[in-house]
């Protein structure tokens, strides 16, 4: 089957684009493009090897500069949109694409709109339609916040779909309120960024988990113990990752590790906690309140910002982090890409009851905890001390990998053929 995707990928650079580039990736790339796949690499069912016959046509649909500007309403998109649209309906009659794949954007006024006027330009010209829900809360939106033409033009425009691609159970209910014809959860995969994870950074982890068990009950690594746990076992690292933005939890995961730290030396405990910001802010009025905080409460001493880094500086830092803070309440949260990073990397995690994230979380599970709450931060942080994550690995193993996703993907995708 040929399979439009309207989507763009990378730049701005978040979790969703990066999805659509995998997609991309895995199901063969853009045959659109003037140097189609040989014959001979394509599979019986016409697609490229372990795509099961899926053929893609990329419209890189990109119409905002960077991060800062999504969501945003300038007319300049407009007039790219609209050029978009056109790239759709010419692949639609050139190469006899029939099933039209898109995500929906969350609830925002100006982002809703760029999905309306895709749909009145695309709909009538492809009879088949995947939406793939990342993000959640339109339907709960249009039903209690929108004004009634609103829910009313996004009712006409985005119901009724052959398939709705889910990430999770929790997100099931608001992609029904659209009333496609199918429903499928397929959760978010990644490639493995810690294939060597058994041999290299699962005995270091747990050396370092051991120094530190050591002085919290007062005595002294033995020096065998602490060659492979490297230096500073007292120095705990935790690692931030995720755009800079309140509710994505920044300030509650420096405001709680500054907790963790007082309440640390208030015990007299021969540990302290760094922090380690990884990502690009999204406002300057949150970077000049994250540069005050650091200047005034001297959380500078124990905070590094490292902005956004290149992949294999980031892989670094998960592999050399002990904990992984992601206290998020952003209100559209999916299914995190960076959570699933941590989990490949069998971090143990402070994480919020908040939409999807708990589904895959042990029960009882000490890092689990409400939002906007920097005093839950902290006691978590410090429950996580003597916390071994090596169970979250087996979760990325079991329900996270890249062939996982591609193949219940591809699968859901099939549902569309005929």
């Amino acid at each position: 089957m040929k399979l439009l995707v309207f989507a763009h990928t990378p730049p701005p650079h978040h979790g969703q684009s990066r999805m659509i580039q995998l997609l991309l990736d895995g199901l063969g790339g853009d045959r659109g493009q003037p140097r189609p796949l040989a014959p001979s690499t394509l599979s019986p069912g016409g697609g490229a090897p372990g795509t099961g016959g899926i053929e893609c046509y990329h419209v890189n649909a990109r119409v905002s500069e960077d991060l800062a500007d999504a969501g945003t309403a300038r007319w300049i998109k407009v007039p790219r949109l609209l050029g978009h649209c056109a790239q759709a309906i010419w692949r639609r009659w050139r190469w006899g694409v029939r099933v039209f794949y898109y995500v929906p954007a969350p609830p925002k006024r100006a982002s809703l709109y760029r999905d309306w006027l895709v749909m009145l330009c695309c709909r009538p010209f492809f009879r088949k339609r995947v939406f793939h829900w990342h993000a959640v809360g339109l339907g709960e939106w249009l039903e209690r916040q929108a004004a009634p033409w609103e829910r009313w033009l996004g009712h006409q425009l985005l119901d009724g779909a052959s398939l709705a691609i889910v990430l999770s159970k929790f997100s099931r209910t608001d992609a029904e309120r659209f009333r496609p014809r199918r429903i499928e959860v397929v959760t978010n995969g990644i490639a493995d960024p810690c294939p060597d994870f058994a041999g290299s950074v699962a005995p270091r982890r747990a050396a370092r988990l051991a120094a530190r068990r050591k002085l919290l009950e007062g005595g002294t690594p033995s020096p065998a113990g602490l060659v492979p746990a490297g230096e500073q076992p007292e120095t705990v690292q935790v690692l931030f990752l995720a755009h800079c933005t309140r509710d994505k939890g920044l300030f509650d995961t420096v405001e709680g590790v500054r907790l963790a730290n007082r309440e640390l030396a208030a015990r007299r405990l021969p540990l302290h906690l760094n922090l380690v910001v990884v990502g690009g802010f999204v406002t300057t009025e949150e970077r000049l309140e994250f540069d005050r905080i650091l200047d005034e409460t001297g959380a500078a001493d124990w905070v590094r910002y490292a902005g956004f880094v290149p992949e294999p500086e980031k892989l670094a830092l998960l592999r050399d982090a002990d904990l992984f803070c992601f206290p998020t309440y952003f209100a559209n949260e999916g299914q995190p890409a960076n959570l699933i990073e941590a989990m490949a990397f069998g971090l143990p995690a402070v994480v919020t009851r908040w939409r999807a994230v708990p589904e895959f979380i042990p029960e009882g599970y000490a890092g689990l905890i409400e939002p906007r709450q920097p005093g839950q931060v902290a006691a978590a942080l410090l429950a996580l001390l003597t916390e071994d994550g090596a169970r979250f690995r087996d979760v990325f193993l079991t329900h996270f990998t890249l062939d996982t996703h591609l193949k219940a993907l591809a699968a859901a995708i099939r549902t569309c053929d005929g």
